[in-house]
């Protein structure tokens, strides 16, 4: 391959949910888990894609799960394919299983200078790296139980993209693109505002408890904002996509209202979990403007951050959604491989071997 216009050694981060896709949806709607080897196997993958791109060091999120400990076990062996991966250090900070870890991995990856962050997990775990992240853009790989943000792709390809962006082979403009997000205010009556964001969409819910923090009641619901709308998503994001798709790129976002059970304009049928298919009851809907603040309508209640309850607010509250555009810069894996090609990176000169014959002269 060619050689990396970068300067200095490339570093990338890897953050990997040890628990992404168990919560109570995998109960309810009959999927799948994926277990903690999968995703060491997803791991070992990523890193041999980007050793073969010349990454000589990759910094990884510990947790306490067993993945860190089957991990650097596997690593440990360093025979054939696996002597030439990349070193992995994995961050001195204190484990907690929460979201904390998270945010804190991806505020340590950033401010140590990582060129791309790696993200394996869930719609919750990308939006928790994105809030922390700052300009370093990543690649997400889907682990989690509702994905509509990261990917359904192979790691080896998402590590070929990542790596060759990383090192330099491929310029920041044709490797990234913007995304959009939600910012979420929620102001009390003494003016103290609570601050956070989704990336695909918050959810208003009429429940005043953040509980088992998954969503998948859809009589509790009250309200729907969306980034983008893919008719093709599983999650509650699929209830705008179903209404009126709207792709992640395109300018605006989607408010939906929700009515009460037999009181919409009319049921429609989404997939709001692996598995599971409910009738929405649908009020109306409207575009959402990139930086106009949408007041919520709904005086108490939950919400809902990319299919996770966070924030409770009260009757004194008031709530608002704003759609941000070119809000994070995320790697296109697609448009990275097409370049790639077209650019020859991944040639190299054949090595030239000698016949037997001569080789003993």
């Amino acid at each position: 391959m060619r050689e990396s216009a970068k300067a200095g050694p490339a570093l990338v981060g890897i953050i990997a949910n040890p628990v992404s896709a168990r919560d109570i949806r995998r109960v309810i709607a009959n999927a799948n888990s994926l277990q903690l080897a999968d995703r060491v196997n997803i791991v070992l993958r990523i890193l041999s894609s980007l050793a073969a791109c010349g990454v000589p060091r990759v910094m990884m999120m510990p947790d306490r799960e067993g993945l860190k400990v089957m991990l650097q076990r596997h690593l440990a062996r360093r025979q054939g394919p696996d002597a030439t991966l990349p070193a992995v250090d994995f961050l001195d900070m204190p484990v907690t299983a929460r979201v904390d870890d998270t945010f804190r991995a991806a505020r340590m990856m950033r401010d140590a200078g990582a060129d791309a962050l790696i993200v394996l997990g869930g719609d919750g775990t990308h939006r928790a790296v994105v809030r922390e992240c700052g300009a370093v853009p990543l690649a997400g790989l889907s682990t989690g139980t509702n994905n509509a943000f990261p990917e359904m792709r192979e790691p080896t390809i998402s590590g070929l993209a990542t790596g060759l962006y990383a090192t330099g082979r491929i310029p920041a403009g044709e490797a990234l693109v913007e995304n959009k997000r939600l910012d979420i205010d929620i102001r009390d009556a003494n003016g103290v505002v609570r601050h956070d964001i989704a990336l695909v969409d918050a959810v208003i819910s009429h429940e005043h408890f953040v509980g088992a923090r998954a969503l998948w009641k859809i009589d509790t619901l009250a309200a729907v904002y969306v980034s983008y709308a893919d008719p093709q998503a599983i999650g509650m994001s699929a209830i705008a996509g179903l209404l009126e798709p709207l792709g992640r790129h395109e300018p605006g976002g989607l408010a939906v209202e929700l009515a009460a059970p037999g009181h919409g304009e009319f049921d429609l049928h989404a997939p709001i979990a692996p598995g599971l298919t409910e009738p929405v009851p649908i009020a109306n809907w409207q575009r959402l403007t990139d930086g106009v603040p949408h007041r919520v309508k709904q005086r108490a209640g939950i919400v809902a951050l990319d299919g996770e309850r966070e924030l409770a607010f009260g009757t004194g509250d008031e709530v608002t959604i704003t759609l941000r555009e070119n809000a994070f810069r995320s790697i296109d894996v697609a448009a990275c491989m097409r370049y790639a090609a077209r650019a020859g990176l991944m040639r190299e000169p054949c090595t030239v071997v000698q016949p037997a014959e001569r080789r003993q002269r």
